[in-house]
């Protein structure tokens, strides 16, 4: 699938493209800005673009109202659509955020229950007793997500309900050539709405891509041969800043091994999970390291273990966010694109992995292992590839078999001879191809 062999880029567009928290109503093309910044995403080598909700909603876009109008605050379906031809006609495939598990108070079918009570069609499309009363004081009850009054839980036992997000998919396939879906809080949907989610969009279009979010547990709870292509990999996510900052490589090389070492009873071997460093959930790269140094190390490690590598806006060049300000400060507004050494990297890792086998689809081997360096082994039938990761501060020498007298260093071009061992410098990384 293409998926698994192109570099992720993730947008949370309320906030990339400025507009307001509330929903004013005001009719602004704020969208069209992703057109001015695609010369940024070819040069950066972005082969996808994950889109956090688009569709008109009463706040975070998390809340929907209509699943079929594009939200006011960005523009009109026409505007996306001109986004959706500029992006294709580069070769960037769309992914959109998927909001399948609750929808906002301002969504039509809840407003048609508040208005009409039992008389309503929509009453069955929620989880509702109209002998209770919720947060709003609305004299009846409803189920929100986890708590959240501002969520509606749609009811996915509903065929009604079904039928209507489907539908909604269809046209959003129709209308922008969408090319897959995050399933925003993928854990807390029915798997059965999953199975028929999927086989609808595939019937459309065999390669649609299906990601669910998944923030613990066993990701086969929505990803498998008859669910999602994949599932966010936020054990690694967490093990990937935790090893850097506690100089403890142990940790992040230990959930690889579990999830895709070469012993029989490892988790995910062969499968494709979403590897991030940060995304609109949580504190940026940037400001949850402890060591800026340290930023380019990891994001070799991140594209060069398995999975599908997604790179949060503003994150290739280093911006700060932290989750403890609120969710807004790690959704800010960017005027333009900046571009420096860090972006220099992050460019060249994704120039490597969009055109490496044993990145996309290669095995996993710890070669060497310590608190502060790490070689692993990424290899296929056509390929072989080593990541070295040095988080300390000083140089560092990695004794292994490396089956190989010397090797090009893809990052830098230089030569790397193996005579005495592999020298890794200080704060560095490494992608070695074995000649």
């Amino acid at each position: 699938m293409w998926a698994y062999e192109t570099s992720f880029y993730q947008i949370y567009t309320l906030g990339f493209c400025g507009a307001p928290f509330e929903n004013d109503g005001k009719l602004e093309h704020r969208i069209l800005k992703v057109k001015d910044w695609i010369p940024h995403f070819t040069k950066l080598g972005v082969g996808a673009i994950i889109f956090n909700p688009i569709f008109e909603s009463d706040t975070h876009g998390y809340n929907t109202r209509d699943y079929s109008k594009i939200d006011v605050r960005l523009g009109t379906n026409a505007d996306f659509k001109k986004v959706a031809s500029a992006l294709h006609k580069k070769g960037i495939k769309i992914v959109l955020d998927g909001v399948f598990n609750h929808v906002g108070r301002g969504f039509f079918g809840f407003q048609d229950v508040l208005e009409k009570r039992w008389d309503s069609e929509y009453k069955d499309w929620f989880h509702i007793n109209f002998d209770g009363n919720d947060g709003y004081n609305d004299g009846l009850w409803y189920e929100g997500w986890e708590g959240n009054y501002d969520l509606v839980k749609l009811n996915l036992q509903n065929e009604a309900v079904v039928n209507y997000l489907l539908d909604n998919v269809k046209k959003w396939i129709e209308d922008y050539d969408i090319d897959g879906l995050r399933l925003d809080v993928a854990y807390c949907l029915d798997p059965n709405f999953i199975r028929r989610l999927r086989n609808f969009c595939k019937e459309i279009k065999p390669d649609f891509y299906l990601v669910g979010e998944m923030i613990g547990g066993d990701y086969h709870k929505v990803m498998g041969p008859d669910l999602c292509d994949s599932s966010t990999n936020y054990e690694c996510y967490k093990g990937l800043f935790s090893s850097f900052n506690s100089l403890n490589m142990f940790e992040i090389v230990h959930s690889l091994l579990r999830q895709f070492g070469p012993e029989q009873w490892t988790l995910y071997k062969g499968e494709h999970l979403l590897s991030f460093a940060d995304n609109h959930d949580v504190t940026r790269l940037a400001s949850v390291l402890t060591n800026k140094n340290h930023i380019k190390p990891l994001y070799t490690l991140m594209f060069g273990m398995p999975g599908i590598p997604c790179v949060y806006y503003g994150s290739e060049w280093g911006i700060e966010g932290n989750k403890s300000d609120g969710d807004p400060a790690l959704r800010p507004c960017p005027e333009k694109p900046e571009w420096n050494d860090i972006t220099d990297h992050v460019a060249k890792l994704m120039e490597i992995r969009n055109s490496s086998n044993a990145l996309s689809y290669g095995g996993f081997k710890s070669l060497v292992l310590t608190n502060r360096q790490c070689v692993i082994e990424r290899e296929t039938e056509s390929e072989r590839l080593l990541i070295c990761i040095n988080a300390d501060d000083n140089d560092f020498t990695a004794h292994a078999d490396y089956r190989a007298g010397k090797a090009l260093d893809l990052l830098t071009g230089n030569e790397i001879d193996f005579g005495g061992g592999l020298n890794i410098p200080a704060m560095t990384s490494m992608i070695l191809k074995p000649m």
